[in-house]
């Protein structure tokens, strides 16, 4: 079957975002990142704030069990926030993949669009020297200790990977192409998926 849904899973910093936004501008197919988060934030009466935060990392001692924020509706006496968040989500990116050919970054995408035989499962990863350069110059983040700052990033998004679908992030094996931007270029990625879809 051919490709109608591209996912990309990325390690912070690898540049993942750009490449997935590249392939989808080339393509001419809709792009979820920001997007994506603004249409859960719609949804759950959530922030974007605490979307993009939250939907993707685990917090310190966590443990998922967390009260909605106040005045926020649609969540039952005692129920995770995060727990709801995941099936927001979870819901919206099913959704989605039904209307039209798209690049969804994120999210658990990988997992929640498992059983699709139309779906081609990328992951972006990169040198913890060439993460820390784009932190620095892209985000702007200038922590203390750059390297423990993003190692706290990734137990963080496989702490909440593990949680939601009982699978390890960055697992070769949830990926139909695993790419690394540090030993690559960004742009030599965005063609190889094109490439890999054609």
């Amino acid at each position: 079957m051919t490709t109608k849904i591209i996912t990309v899973s990325r390690q912070f910093g690898s540049g993942g975002r750009i490449i997935a936004q590249h392939v989808a501008e080339k393509l001419g197919w809709k792009y979820y990142d920001r997007l994506l988060i603004e249409k859960i934030a719609e949804k759950s009466g959530l922030s974007k704030e605490f979307i993009e935060e939250r939907g993707e990392y685990a917090s310190a001692g966590q443990h998922f069990a967390y009260s909605a924020p106040n005045g926020v509706t649609g969540f039952s006496a005692g129920q995770s926030v995060f727990d709801k968040l995941y099936v927001i989500q979870y819901n919206i990116i099913r959704e989605i993949a039904e209307e039209e050919p798209c690049v969804i970054v994120g999210r658990c995408a990988d997992y929640i669009l498992r059983d699709r035989t139309d779906c081609f499962h990328v992951l972006i990863y990169a040198d913890m020297d060439y993460r820390i350069q784009r932190a620095k110059e892209v985000y702007k983040i200038d922590a203390p200790d750059m390297r423990k700052f993003l190692r706290d990033r990734d137990k963080k998004r496989k702490l909440y990977y593990k949680y939601n679908t009982d699978h390890v992030w960055g697992d070769v094996k949830n990926y139909d192409l695993c790419l690394k931007s540090s030993s690559i270029n960004m742009d030599t990625c965005v063609s190889i998926i094109m490439n890999a879809v054609s």
